[in-house]
């Protein structure tokens, strides 16, 4: 954006902040926005440490995605291993452990990729997004209540999936379409 569209000079006051409601991976915070013509606007914002989402490279030609359920929207999805940061450890051996825990596979590489906020209108929750490869497979170690399966897809797959909205997860959808264009595999 042209500096002059930015509006970053504004001058920043800290809002207040009153939490409205703790849960075991996430807050929700009412917010008090102090705008620049001095009035003020209430806003809910829900507080995430943060996650990672994993692409499992399991050769140039194919990747493990996990066949999952999600009781929010009650239905089966096509995703990329993913996990919260709740074990006060770095985004690195995060990626290592839900990648391992959700498919079994061991990365002897893992590289970082990128950096994407999900949904900043209401949702602090950064998504540190990461590509595994030269992969050992393993058993998994999912954790109560995951049910989910790997799935094996060539990227010509990937395509068609995309293409006929068979993916719905945001992360993945982000994760498979920035790799596809600026990655080579």
């Amino acid at each position: 954006m042209p500096k002059s569209q930015q509006r970053d000079d504004w001058p920043v006051e800290m809002p207040s902040r009153k939490v409205l409601y703790q849960a075991k991976r996430f807050a929700v915070e009412e917010v008090h926005e102090k705008l620049a013509d001095g009035s003020s606007l209430v806003r809910n914002v829900v507080r995430h440490p943060g996650a990672v989402v994993v692409l499992p490279l399991i050769d140039a030609d194919r990747v493990c995605l996990i066949h999952t359920y999600r009781v929010a929207i009650d239905r089966w999805n096509l995703e990329l291993p993913a996990g919260t940061l709740d074990k006060n450890l770095p985004p690195l051996e995060v990626a290592h452990l839900e990648l391992q825990e959700e498919t079994g596979y061991r990365a002897e590489s893992m590289i970082p990729v990128h950096t994407f906020a999900m949904s900043p209108g209401i949702l602090d929750e950064k998504m540190h997004f990461f590509a595994a490869s030269r992969l050992s497979p393993g058993e998994t170690a999912r954790e109560a209540g995951e049910q989910m399966t790997n799935v094996i897809v060539t990227w010509s797959e990937i395509d068609k999936l995309l293409r006929d909205r068979q993916i719905i997860d945001a992360k993945t959808l982000v994760g498979l379409l920035w790799y596809m264009r600026y990655r080579t595999h």
